[in-house]
């Protein structure tokens, strides 16, 4: 079935609260980040305060929160940050936003892709002794989501809905088999002691624990597919409880389970195995076998959730002329982005290949790498979003909101975030575990400020060459009958 035009637009009204909780709890992927992402960052931080950090993090996006869900009843828009960011800064930067969105999910999905294929291998090696490369699992689990990725909605959220499920009730025995049968040190709380926050090592906690929390803000990339406004509210704070509360509760229970002062010595020793081992010494064997298909899956709904995402921001700009007019079709069966999907696909597929052909360590330079670069340009464009929130209200007067929902909550997240943010910049190098001075600790930070260049230059062309494509700039749905609007008054 040959896609339609971009009037046919995203499928309408549905997703219920459900469904965009299913798909924003799975882009955090639970199991991931409690078995690879936190116990890596013990292993390479060296710090124990991480089941704090996620605490700290739950609460400061629960603030930012509280703008960005209130700025989403007046911008329907799939891709969400660069819509948010045009309506509030201007358009220019709004098409900075655009760039820096696409490249930090692209990198986070081709992470989620490698951990998929390594941690697949992994468990086909477990359970019947073949050795399967990593790619050519990852090769699989990429053309599943392909198809996926042009059907329904709806129906991609009852198949995360299953996976995701499964993967909290498997967490949750094991919290409760750690906590039941602690280590010599008992059930202590010194993980979680705020004293930590006071200490250098609090930027390397906060930026390891906003890794876990990527995919929160996707309730508003589904939008326009939702039932209607409130439901994307509930769901983004919903899943905001879930994933902190359930992050802070795992990596806590761990520490239960070593010992707090002996978490970094085990996270080194047995890396993302530890889940798993602490879990072999006090469950059935099923269980553990039954936790680590589950970790896998985990990652696959992960990988497919920000395929959605990849493709929804690309059809957002292509719907407006910002990008390619062929991202902005969708399939006349099942309204899905069909060609931003497609474009998904193509890029991950070269970027997988090229892991493979040079032979580097997928899980070092394409899993954890991937995935620490890409949270350093979600946390930038989570703060932009912020600002963005005030010079929107500041604007639209007759909004109906309090200040506190349109200015004083916003500007403090803006503030906070702008210290994380400063505080993770300064501590990269320890969060991507290279040696003082490595290039890779400034390079991979400044590549962001390039690429919101770049952003920015080609707002820049479209105001100056394409005034009608610079003008649909952040109008979503509307885009196609927009001719010319003023700009935002001067707030970029």
């Amino acid at each position: 079935m040959p896609p339609s035009r971009v009037s046919a637009a995203l499928a309408r009204a549905r997703l219920g609260v459900t469904s965009i909780v299913f798909f924003t709890v799975a882009a955090a992927a639970p199991e991931t980040v409690v078995g690879g992402g936190a116990v890596s960052g013990f292993a390479v931080s060296g710090v124990t305060g991480i089941p704090l950090g996620y605490l700290a993090i739950a609460l400061i996006l629960g603030l930012f929160a509280i703008g960005y869900v209130t700025m989403s009843q007046h911008v329907e828009n799939a891709g969400a940050f660069y819509a948010y960011v045009a309506k509030g800064l201007g358009r220019v930067a709004g098409t900075a936003a655009g760039g820096l969105a696409l490249v930090s999910y692209l990198m986070i999905l081709a992470s989620l892709l490698g951990g998929y294929g390594v941690g697949a291998a992994a468990f086909v090696h477990q359970v019947s002794g073949v050795a399967v490369p990593w790619w050519l699992l990852a090769a699989a689990g990429l053309a599943l989501i392909a198809v996926l990725g042009v059907l329904r909605i709806d129906v991609n959220g009852r198949v995360l809905g299953v996976l995701l499920l499964a993967e909290v009730a498997i967490i949750l025995v094991y919290d409760a088999a750690f906590v039941s049968a602690p280590s010599d040190a008992g059930v202590v709380l010194d993980t979680l002691n705020p004293a930590q926050l006071m200490t250098s090592a609090a930027g390397v906690i906060l930026v390891i624990a906003f890794t876990g929390f990527i995919g929160f803000e996707n309730s508003t990339v589904l939008a326009e597919e939702a039932k209607n406004p409130r439901t994307v509210i509930y769901a983004t704070y919903i899943s905001l409880v879930v994933i902190g509360g359930l992050y802070s509760l795992s990596t806590w229970a761990m520490t239960v389970a070593t010992g707090p002062g002996d978490i970094v010595s085990q996270a080194e020793t047995h890396s993302t195995e530890l889940l798993f081992v602490l879990a072999g010494d006090r469950l059935p064997g099923v269980l553990v076998t039954i936790g680590s298909a589950l970790y896998v899956t985990s990652l696959f709904a992960a990988t497919l959730s920000f395929h959605h995402v990849c493709a929804r921001y690309f059809f957002a700009l292509g719907r407006e002329g910002v990008g390619l007019r062929w991202w902005g079709t969708t399939s006349a069966r099942t309204s899905a982005p069909a060609a931003g999907s497609l474009t998904t696909t193509g890029i991950v597929v070269v970027v997988v290949a090229l892991v493979a052909v040079t032979g580097i360590d997928p899980i070092t330079y394409l899993f954890f790498w991937g995935a620490s670069v890409g949270a350093l340009g979600v946390l930038t464009l989570v703060l932009l979003t912020s600002v963005a929130v005030v010079g929107y209200f500041i604007r639209e007067h007759d909004h109906g909101h309090g200040r506190w929902r349109t200015a004083v909550a916003p500007a403090l997240a803006a503030l906070v975030l702008a210290v994380v943010l400063v505080l993770t910049v300064t501590s990269f190098g320890t969060v991507l575990g290279v040696p003082d001075g490595d290039p890779a600790a400034w390079a991979l930070p400044l590549g962001f400020v390039v690429v919101l260049a770049l952003g920015a230059a080609w707002g820049a062309v479209l105001k100056r060459f394409r005034p009608e494509a610079y003008a649909r700039i952040g109008m979503g749905a509307r885009a196609t009958t927009v001719q010319a609007e003023a700009e935002p008054a001067d707030v970029h």
